[in-house]
């Protein structure tokens, strides 16, 4: 009885190299909890400071326009370097890529009517000749002048 309670111990205790994950998985998990906790606390200190002092609230609601004004100016010049660079990439495909394939394809092309070549004069002639070389041994054989081995 005492091996079973041993054995039963043993298995819900985490293996000893889980113990730093087991540490850095619950001190994540305590970050967490505080810097959420943090910006609840943010927020209601920021509400009630807002209700006390309606002057000072005016004051920040200006200055978050302003940051949000700046802020859409930022995005909006992101977007037209993104409209730019993607117009760029455009022209590059055009100008770089599609020659690269063009000359793929006739290199394609090339060796495809090579292998055609090479099938129709050296490949077929090769098997028909091996074919009637085999029916010509195999009728040796039937008509008896040379045994099959």
């Amino acid at each position: 009885m005492e091996d079973t309670q041993s054995v039963s111990h043993s298995v819900q205790d985490p293996i000893p190299e889980q113990y730093p994950a087991i540490w850095k998985q619950r001190l994540a998990i305590a970050g967490v909890s505080l810097l959420v906790l943090l910006i609840l606390a943010a927020i209601v200190l920021a509400i009630v400071s807002m209700v006390k002092s309606p002057q000072q609230t005016q004051t920040i609601r200006d200055i978050v326009i302003i940051f949000m004004a700046v802020e859409a100016l930022i995005v909006g010049m992101a977007l037209i370097v993104l409209i730019i660079q993607l117009a760029r990439l455009t022209a590059l495909i055009q100008n770089e890529v599609r020659p690269i394939l063009d000359a793929t394809n006739q290199t394609l092309s090339t060796l495809r009517g090579t292998t055609t070549f090479l099938s129709d004069n050296i490949a077929n002639p090769v098997v028909k000749l091996n074919s009637s070389v085999a029916a010509l041994m195999r009728f040796v054989e039937l008509i008896g002048l040379r045994r099959s081995e």
